[in-house]
C-alpha cells in the first residue's frame, strides 16, 4: 500500500507556512484563527451520527467533521502537534467502522442520496475535504489503519460515485464540479491514479464529462457562471482546489492556461460582480448576505494572486476578507499584502464596469455591471440581467435591475425563499414560496405584463431563450449606460430596457435613469415594480391606505402581496423614501395617459411566516406599445441621533417622455440647474449609426447608440 503524501503541500512550503505562525500577517492571523476554531471543536466528544433532517444536527455534524478534519490535517503539518493528526485519525476510524452500516439516507431530495447526507452533493464535499486531510496524516498511521480506512470508507465512496451514480458523475453542473474534484483528490490520496484520470477526462474519456468538460461548458468566455454569483462562489472552491491539484500532479494539462485561462477568468468574473461592500448581488436563487468573505472566495483570491498576478483591487478584497487560504497560494497574497501595507494604506476595491457574456461561446446574452464614483468617492453600482435563465436555480426576471450606493442595496433583490440549515423551516431547503413568489417576475425590479410571469414560469422554455445585448457604454465620466432586448419572454411582446448613470454637477451622486419600452399588439397591463427598503417620506399624489387589505392578485406571486395603498398621479409620479441615513426620490412617467401607484408588502397567503415582510411600489399603466421612464436620485443626509436632516427634497423635479417609436426614444429630465435630453436607439445599432426621429413637430438627430444633451437653466438674478 502506498503511503500518501500531502496532496497540496511540499515540505518546503510547509516550512514557509510554519514561519508565519505567531505573526500578525494575514497568514499568521489565519493560522491563529483556525487553531482557535479547531481547538473549540476538538473539545467536543467525537461523534459520527446517523441520518437526520437536511438542516438538522446530524447533517451539520457531518459537515463540521469534514471541515475540521481538513483544517486539522494542515495544522498538523504546520504546527507539528500530534493532537491534530490524532483527531483526524480517530474520526476517520469511526467513519470507517460505521459508513457501510448506514443505508442510503431515508430523507429523499431531488438529487440522489448518500449514506451520510440526504443528497450526494454533500457526500462529494465530505470526500473532498476528508481526502485532503487523510493525505496530510496518513504517513503517521499504521498500515492496518490505512487499510481499514481505505477499504471501508474511501473505496466504497469512489465506487458509489463512479458506478452506482455514474449517470450523475459527468453531469455539467456545479454538483458535477464537486463530484470530479472529490473523486480525483481521493484517488490521489489512496494511490489510485486511475480515479484522477477519470475525474479529469470523464468516465468515457470522450470530452463529455470530467473536470475539463465542466470548466469548458459551465463558464462563459467572460468567466461568468450562469447560475449567478451565489452558486458561482460555491462552485469556485472545488474548481480552484482541483486546479491547484492538477497544477501539481498533472502539469501536462497546464490547467492555469487551459482554455484561454478559464480558471483566472472565472475567478475575476466572480469578484467583479460584488458590490463595493463585498456582498454579492442576489441574482437567481441566492442569499442576500453572501459575500467575498466566503471561504471558497478566499481560496479563489489566493489562487488568482499566485498564478495570475496581484493588483490593488485584489489587495482590497484581501483587506475585506482579513484572511487568506492556509496554503502557499495564500502565503503569496499575505506577503504581497504586507509589503503593500508597509508602503501605503490599502483602500476598498473599485472594480471597473464590466459586461460579462454568457454561454459556452459567449452568445447567450450577458450580465451588466456599471460602477461610477461620486465627488466623495462613494461608488454607485447598477446591475442588469440580460443573459441566460440560470437552469433550475434561475429566476424569471430578464431585464431586472438592482442598484447600490452609500453602502446599501437601494433597488433590492429579494433573494431566495429559504432558511439555510434551519431544520424546522422545511429542513433548511428551498421553501414552496421560492417558486410561488421569490422567483416570479413581480418579485423583481422589472415589468410584469398582465400579472403573468416571464416564460410562463416554465424552466424549459426559459432555458431556450436569452436576452440580446444592445450596448454597454462606460467610456465617459459623465454618463454610462447599457441596453438590451428580451423579445421572447412574453408572447407577442418585445421588451427593451436602457439604464444609465448620469453625473451632474448639481447632484450629490450619479442619477439613475431607466427607460423600459414594451412593444406588441393589443392592450396590456404593465406593472413596473420597485423593491425598496425604508420609510416613505413623501409623494406628489394623494393615495388611499386600505384599512382592510386584500391580496393584489391570485397567482404568479401576486397572491403573496398585500395591497396596502394606491393613488393616481397626475403627470409624473414622485415617491421619496429614507433608507438608513440617505434619501432617495423616484420620479416616473410613461407614454400612456393614465397610471396608478400601488404600494405593496409581502406576507399574504403565507401561513408559516416564511416570507420576509418587505415593501415595494408598482407603477401600473395600461396601453399597447409603451415607454416607461423614471429617474432615481440619491440625496441628503439624516441622522436621528443628532437630529439632523439635510437636502431631504433633492434637485430633480421632472421626467417627461417626449416620444418613442420603433427607431428611438426621447425623454427630458429637469433638475434645479439643468435640462437633460436623452435619446436612445430602439434598434440594434453601431457606434456610428445615424438616427433621426420627429416628435411633436421637432426633429431629434443623433449618432451612435444614444446621445445626451445637457443644457444649463438660466437662473434669475
Amino acid at each position: 500500500m502506498t503511503i500518501s503524501t500531502p496532496i497540496l503541500l511540499t515540505q518546503a512550503e510547509i516550512a514557509d507556512l510554519r514561519k508565519e505562525f505567531g505573526r500578525t500577517s494575514l497568514m499568521g492571523k489565519t493560522i491563529a484563527a483556525h487553531i482557535n476554531e479547531l481547538q473549540d471543536f476538538m473539545r467536543l466528544p467525537i461523534d459520527v451520527p446517523g441520518h437526520g433532517e437536511a438542516g438538522g444536527y446530524e447533517h451539520n455534524r457531518h459537515k463540521q467533521n469534514y471541515t475540521y478534519m481538513n483544517l486539522a490535517g494542515r495544522l498538523f503539518l504546520i504546527t507539528e502537534q500530534q493532537q491534530y493528526a490524532d483527531f483526524v485519525i480517530a474520526l476517520l476510524e469511526e467513519y470507517a467502522d460505521k459508513y457501510l452500516t448506514f443505508d442510503f439516507h431515508v430523507q429523499k431530495n431531488t438529487n440522489p442520496t448518500g449514506r451520510l447526507f440526504h443528497q450526494i452533493l454533500n457526500e462529494h464535499c465530505w470526500l473532498l475535504y476528508t481526502s485532503l486531510a487523510y493525505s496530510c496524516v496518513s504517513q503517521v498511521m499504521t498500515p492496518a489503519q490505512r487499510t481499514r480506512i481505505e477499504s471501508q470508507l474511501f473505496e466504497p465512496m469512489l465506487e458509489m460515485f463512479t458506478v452506482k451514480y455514474a449517470h450523475d458523475f459527468d453531469r455539467i453542473h456545479n454538483h458535477g464540479i464537486w463530484a470530479v474534484a472529490a473523486v480525483g483528490i481521493c484517488g490521489l490520496a489512496i494511490g489510485k491514479r486511475e480515479y484522477l484520470d477519470m475525474a479529469v477526462y470523464g468516465l468515457a474519456r470522450n470530452d463529455t464529462g470530467g473536470f475539463l468538460a465542466q470548466i469548458s461548458q459551465l463558464f462563459a468566455p467572460s468567466g461568468y457562471y450562469m447560475e449567478g454569483p451565489y452558486y458561482h462562489r460555491y462552485a469556485i472552491r472545488p474548481t480552484c482546489l482541483f486546479a491547484e491539484v492538477l497544477n501539481r500532479h498533472m502539469p501536462e494539462v497546464d490547467i492555469y492556461q487551459y482554455k484561454d485561462k478559464v480558471i483566472g477568468n472565472t475567478v475575476k468574473a466572480l469578484l467583479s460582480t460584488a458590490y463595493p461592500n463585498g456582498q454579492f448581488p442576489a441574482l437567481n436563487d441566492a442569499s442576500r448576505t453572501m459575500s467575498i468573505t466566503d471561504m471558497g472566495v478566499q481560496v479563489a483570491v489566493s489562487v488568482y494572486c499566485k498564478h495570475y498576478g496581484i493588483d490593488d483591487n485584489l489587495l482590497g478584497m484581501a483587506k475585506i476578507q482579513d484572511r487568506v487560504w492556509m496554503h502557499p497560494c495564500g502565503l503569496a497574497l499575505s506577503r504581497a499584502f504586507e509589503q503593500a501595507q508597509a508602503q501605503a494604506d490599502i483602500g476598498i476595491p473599485f472594480w471597473p464596469s464590466v459586461e460579462l457574456n454568457e454561454g459556452p461561446d459567449g452568445t447567450h446574452g450577458a450580465q451588466g455591471f456599471i460602477r461610477m464614483q461620486d465627488k466623495k468617492g462613494d461608488v454607485s453600482q447598477l446591475v442588469m440581467n440580460y443573459g441566460q435563465h440560470g437552469m433550475g436555480h434561475g429566476n424569471f426576471d430578464t431585464l431586472g435591475i438592482t442598484f447600490f450606493n452609500r453602502g446599501q442595496e437601494v433597488l433590492r433583490e429579494y433573494g431566495f425563499a429559504r432558511w439555510v440549515n434551519v431544520e424546522p423551516k422545511f429542513g433548511g431547503r428551498y421553501l414552496d414560496e421560492n417558486k410561488s413568489y421569490a422567483r416570479q417576475t413581480i418579485a423583481h425590479n422589472a415589468v410584469t405584463v398582465d400579472e403573468k410571469c416571464q416564460n410562463e414560469f416554465n424552466v424549459e422554455r426559459a432555458d431556450s431563450v436569452h436576452g440580446l445585448p444592445h450596448f454597454f457604454s462606460v467610456d465617459s465620466d459623465v454618463i454610462a449606460g447599457m441596453s438590451a432586448f428580451a423579445n421572447q419572454h412574453y408572447d407577442g411582446l418585445s421588451m427593451q430596457r436602457s439604464v444609465f448613470m448620469l453625473a451632474l454637477p448639481e447632484l450629490e451622486s450619479p442619477l439613475l435613469i431607466d427607460l423600459y419600452r414594451l412593444a406588441g399588439d393589443g392592450e396590456h397591463q404593465y406593472d413596473y415594480s420597485h423593491q425598496y427598503d425604508g420609510q416613505i417620506i413623501r409623494t406628489n399624489f394623494d393615495y388611499v391606505c386600505h384599512q382592510e387589505v386584500s391580496t393584489l392578485g391570485h397567482d404568479n406571486g401576486y397572491q403573496h402581496l398585500w395591497h396596502i395603498a394606491s393613488g393616481k398621479p397626475s403627470g409624473t409620479a414622485l415617491v421619496s423614501w429614507l433608507q438608513q441615513q440617505t434619501y432617495y426620490t423616484w420620479l416616473g412617467t410613461s407614454s400612456n395617459e393614465h397610471s396608478e401607484i400601488v404600494f405593496t408588502r409581502t406576507g399574504a397567503n403565507d401561513p408559516s411566516f416564511n416570507l420576509r415582510s418587505e415593501p415595494a411600489f408598482i407603477y401600473r399603466t395600461q396601453g399597447q406599445s409603451t415607454l416607461l421612464a423614471s429617474v432615481l436620485e440619491t440625496h441628503g443626509y439624516f441622522n436621528e441621533e443628532f437630529e439632523q436632516s439635510v437636502n431631504a427634497r433633492g434637485k430633480v423635479s421632472n421626467i417627461k417622455v417626449i416620444g418613442h417609436n420603433e427607431y428611438a426614444s426621447v425623454v427630458e429630465i429637469t433638475t434645479s440647474e439643468s435640462t437633460v435630453t436623452l435619446m436612445v436607439s430602439n434598434q440594434l445599432s453601431t457606434p456610428t449609426s445615424e438616427h433621426s426621429v420627429t416628435f411633436n413637430h421637432k426633429t431629434y438627430q443623433f449618432s451612435g447608440h444614444y446621445a445626451v444633451e445637457i443644457t444649463a437653466i438660466k437662473q434669475e438674478k
